[in-house]
């Protein structure tokens, strides 16, 4: 299995397929928009106009889009996956998504003489530039010990959970955590600065105590540079978010803090924060503090690096029309 065919080249996708290309695969993609994945074409990477034209061209085919609908266009759409894929192909959604749509997937190709996994991860935009992904996966055992090599090239810490469904159950739960650690963080750093105390410091004093962890370790230090630019975008933690609540719902459990969580970023994504990085959950404290006279859209705008303000202070305009741009969005 030499040969990926990789549909969906976001933040995340393009470090993976670069790792990918580096280990030795030939790697095939489609981008709805072609124009952003010039780069990764211009290293070796081989692009197709359709998503059927590059499913054709290889043995394994890769997805990772932005939302459960898109996942189910890819695959379910006529002429697409599923209507393009031949008897043996492994297809491998990485792409954080419904444990249910993962079984649909699964129960669909295996109808077809498919191999299906579902292979969400965890580690942000710089695990996928290192090569240092978990990766979690569903699906068969046999078809996980054959696809192994794929994994390695993209990630250290791959571990396989059961049947179709249970890698993105395994997210679901990596999510909740998530909400939880970086509501903590966020709460923290709002209260120190209430208080007087000094962000960097106060970082430097707990990290290496009980209340350390990755989200304090990342997310802490970007929010204390001011810098909301995204690893993760704060509309995909909020699909996320919202597929664990289902999901456990489902289960008959009632997660206090996830639902918390959610509602506070859904705020946010109200106010025009949605292509941010999760680290701008720090914003809705912020607004917490605001004084009146400051506009909803302004608290969202992305911070300008060319422009001294203080990291610790939202960005106010005199109006809805500050200067300020987005990131740019997965292709």
């Amino acid at each position: 299995m030499q040969r990926i065919s990789w549909i969906g080249v976001g933040i995340m996708g393009k470090a993976m397929v670069r790792n990918l290309m580096k280990a030795g695969y030939e790697v095939h993609i489609y981008a709805r928009h072609p124009e952003k994945v010039a780069d990764v074409i211009s290293e070796g990477a081989v692009p197709h106009g359709s998503i059927a034209e590059c499913v054709k061209a290889s043995e394994v085919v890769i997805t990772m889009v932005g939302f459960p609908k898109d996942v189910e266009e890819v695959y379910f759409a006529p002429g697409n996956i599923l209507d393009s894929a031949v008897e043996g192909m492994t297809l491998i959604d990485m792409t954080t998504t419904s444990p249910t749509l993962a079984q649909r997937i699964y129960q669909e190709g295996a109808a077809r003489g498919l191999r299906v996994l579902d292979a969400p991860v965890t580690g942000g935009d710089s695990g996928a530039r290192a090569g240092r992904l978990s990766i979690l996966v569903g699906g068969d055992q046999a078809d996980f010990d054959a696809c192994l090599p794929i994994f390695q090239a993209m990630g250290t810490n791959i571990t396989y959970f059961g049947p179709a469904g249970c890698g993105q159950h395994a997210k679901m739960a990596n999510q909740i955590m998530i909400a939880g650690a970086l509501s903590g963080v966020c709460e923290a750093l709002t209260y120190a600065k209430a208080e007087g105390l000094d962000g960097n410091t106060l970082l430097g004093a707990v990290s290496t105590g009980a209340a350390g962890s990755k989200q304090l370790d990342f997310q802490g230090k970007k929010i204390l540079a001011g810098d909301f630019a995204p690893g993760f975008f704060m509309k995909h933690f909020v699909k996320d978010m919202r597929l664990a609540e289902a999901e456990a719902e489902n289960a008959g459990l009632d997660l206090n803090v996830l639902q918390q969580a959610l509602s506070n970023c859904q705020s946010l994504i109200d106010r025009g924060c949605g292509d941010l990085g999760t680290q701008a959950l720090i914003k809705f404290y912020e607004k917490q503090q605001m004084k009146t006279g400051g506009t909803a859209s302004a608290l969202c705008l992305l911070f300008i690096p060319s422009v001294n303000l203080s990291p610790w202070e939202p960005v106010e305009f005199p109006n809805s029309n500050g200067a300020g741009s987005n990131p740019t969005s997965p292709p």
